[in-house]
């Protein structure tokens, strides 16, 4: 699955690559943070309904259905299964018309052998990850909270040596085809949510990781 991960923030690519136009001023505040865990704010871009330009944002991660009583329900939510997510009641809504784009630099996945060995993943060239991911809106006595889930799929070739799942990574040629407002096609956005193709860099780091509390960069330094 995917439950924590790395940003080492690089607005100007990120804006670049997936042509933000509104509020990118939110990408140029952001600090490196290096064990991102789920109930925190993450960085997003998703399409705005009304001017239908690429916004960046900030989005509480643990999706929060807009007809869920209870916020705590997000806590649960912060993956989407590629697999069903076009037909869950949760995430169904969000699939047609809330996708985003979540950036980051890597992530991390445990491998169980003896214990559970940490390891943080990133591409092999260095450059920025996009997880594909949902969005959704819910109001409650508390207010107005906008949320998000990353998809998971199955592990590509590379990944299955630590798990079974890994989020779906989208190469730049899938970027606008998944936040196009305009398609809805179950099947043709089904085809976008496949395992990452590209090379990834996979190794082992310190079980420090483990307690969202710690953070900095020694969290993604190799033991290898």
């Amino acid at each position: 699955m995917c439950g924590r991960f790395n940003i080492i923030p690089d607005a100007q690519a990120w804006i670049s690559v997936t042509h933000v136009l509104r509020d990118a001023e939110v990408f140029l505040d952001l600090s490196p943070r290096y064990n991102v865990a789920p109930s925190q704010d993450i960085p997003a871009i998703r399409v705005d309904s009304q001017s239908r330009e690429r916004q960046a944002c900030l989005l509480h991660w643990g999706l929060i259905p807009s007809w869920a009583r209870d916020k705590k329900i997000g806590n649960r939510m912060i993956n989407a299964r590629a697999e069903t997510v076009a037909e869950k009641p949760a995430f169904r809504a969000a699939f047609k018309r809330r996708r985003c784009l979540l950036p980051a630099s890597g992530f991390y996945e445990w491998q169980r052998t003896n214990g559970k060995q940490p390891y943080n993943i990133r591409r092999a060239d260095g450059r920025a990850l996009f997880f594909a991911g949902l969005w959704e809106r819910w109001e409650g006595e508390e207010g107005e909270i906008e949320s998000c889930t990353i998809i998971v799929t199955q592990a590509n070739e590379a990944m299955t040596r630590v798990h079974d799942r890994m989020p779906v990574i989208l190469d730049e040629d899938r970027i606008d085809p998944w936040l196009d407002p305009a398609e809805t096609d179950k099947a043709r956005l089904a085809e976008l949510l496949q395992p990452y193709g590209g090379e990834l860099e996979i190794y082992p780091v310190s079980q420090a990781v483990n307690s969202p509390r710690n953070d900095g960069p020694d969290l993604i330094r190799s033991l290898a």
